[in-house]
């Protein structure tokens, strides 16, 4: 009796262990989308813009995550940086989130350069906290958006 209830309990906890890294795993891989980009104000070289983007969690852990900064990056310099609000992630699913952020240059060039928006995201699971970076292309009329070309 005392033999089988050890061999339970050893493989509970390696049960356990493979579930909690699945899910590691899984939510190490959320998707990020940006569903919406609004100009709120433009002062020469600078813009200002209200966002939404959209994070897919494919774990079945439900994650808080606190503000979290994201930086816009065109042909590998910084042009923008912003902030998006707390917001907590349903298991499997998707969540809007809403942010702003700020460019500071205007580029000159007809060629729209390679533009991408990254971010780490600090999320809050049972006693942990994992750091969940993110990277997203957007689209040539997004990127154009962000860099203020026509």
């Amino acid at each position: 009796m005392e033999n089988s209830r050890k061999a339970v309990i050893i493989v509970f906890v390696i049960g356990m262990s493979v579930f909690g890294y699945s899910q590691y795993a899984l939510a190490s891989q959320i998707g990020v989308v940006i569903t919406e980009s609004d100009l709120i104000e433009e002062n020469g070289q600078k813009a200002a813009y209200n966002v939404q983007l959209e994070f897919d969690n494919p774990s079945l852990l439900i994650l808080t995550a606190g503000e979290t900064d994201f930086f816009v990056i065109a042909d590998g310099k910084t042009i923008g940086e912003g902030q998006l609000e707390s917001f907590t992630l349903p298991a499997l699913s998707n969540k809007s989130v809403r942010g702003t952020f700020q460019t500071e240059s205007n580029f000159e060039s007809d060629d729209v350069p390679i533009v991408k928006i990254s971010g780490i995201t600090k999320y809050d699971v049972l006693f942990s906290t994992i750091d969940v970076p993110f990277v997203y292309y957007p689209t040539e009329e997004q990127a154009r958006e962000f860099i203020h070309q026509n």
